[in-house]
């Protein structure tokens, strides 16, 4: 693990935040990682990065969690890059998940940018 990657035991994570990664397995998500942003940033708490293989999968993987989450009343304040479908943001205010095009996830490498937050667990014993 390189010093820059911390990584924290699975803990519980908010049920928004969980019912999102929910919606994003469900639509076949990969490589889903929660960073808790808390102590490193100041406009977010939680990001939520996963990758989708191709454009329509990463609108299925978007649209699922925007309708998972607006079952609850829960509304994107912000949505962003829907209609290129590279990179598809999701702007909750405490939390923001972000929907990658591997080759764009890659060229960003939020994971990287962020080597300060603190990577979550996101298996089955979180929930």
């Amino acid at each position: 693990m390189a010093k820059t990657e911390k990584r924290r035991q699975p803990s519980r994570i908010p049920q928004q935040i969980d019912q999102a990664v929910r919606a994003a397995e469900d639509k076949k998500a990969t490589d889903l990682i929660l960073l808790d942003l808390r102590q490193a940033a100041g406009f977010t708490d939680y990001f939520l990065i996963c990758s989708g293989t191709n454009p329509r999968q990463i609108r299925a993987i978007a649209d699922g969690v925007i309708e998972a989450l607006a079952a609850t009343g829960t509304r994107p304040a912000y949505v962003e890059g829907y209609d290129r479908s590279e990179w598809v943001l999701l702007d909750y205010f405490d939390f923001i998940v972000h929907v990658f095009a591997p080759e764009t996830r890659q060229f960003y490498s939020l994971e990287r940018l962020w080597g300060n937050a603190e990577r979550v667990e996101v298996t089955a014993g979180t929930r």
